[in-house]
C-alpha cells in the first residue's frame, strides 16, 4: 500500500499520469503490461510462402517488396534455383492477408501453386527487402 502511494506521488510529481514521463506510449492501456508496452511481436504473425509457376522475371520480387513496404510488413523475398519464389514476411495478420490478396491480384495468372506456413513473428527484420 505504501509503495503504491509512493508511485502515485512520483507519477503526479512528473505531471504525466500513472506511467510518468519515462513511460509515455502511443499504445492504449490495454496494450500495456505493468506500465510497459507489450512487444508487437507477440501480436504479429509470420508467413513463410513459396510460389511456383511463371513467377520469375515478371516483377514478382519488386512488387512484393513495394507492397510489403506499403503495408508496413518486414521480411524478404527471393528467387529460388528451381523457379519458385520464396518469401517471409511479418506484421499484423490483417496486413499480411491484404499483402497476399494484392500479390495474387497482380500475379494470379502467373501463379500455379502456393505453399503458405503461418507462425508467430520473431521480430528479426527491420524492413522488407529482396534477397539474392
Amino acid at each position: 500500500m505504501q509503495h503504491d502511494r509512493e508511485v502515485a506521488q512520483l507519477a503526479s510529481a512528473l505531471g504525466s499520469g500513472p506511467r510518468g514521463r519515462g513511460f509515455k506510449s502511443r499504445l492504449p492501456d490495454h496494450l500495456m503490461v505493468e506500465g510497459f508496452p507489450v512487444l508487437s511481436i507477440f501480436m504479429n504473425k509470420r508467413l513463410h510462402a513459396y510460389y511456383s509457376g511463371d513467377v520469375q522475371g515478371v516483377g514478382f520480387r519488386y512488387s512484393s517488396e513495394r507492397t510489403a513496404a506499403s503495408l508496413e510488413l518486414t521480411g524478404w523475398v527471393k528467387n529460388l534455383k528451381d523457379g519458385r519464389v520464396e518469401l517471409v514476411c511479418e506484421g499484423n495478420e490483417a496486413s499480411i492477408k491484404e499483402f497476399l490478396q494484392r500479390i495474387e491480384t497482380m500475379f494470379g495468372s502467373y501463379i500455379r501453386d502456393r505453399e503458405l506456413e503461418w507462425d508467430k513473428a520473431t521480430g528479426e527484420f527491420g524492413y522488407f527487402d529482396i534477397r539474392f
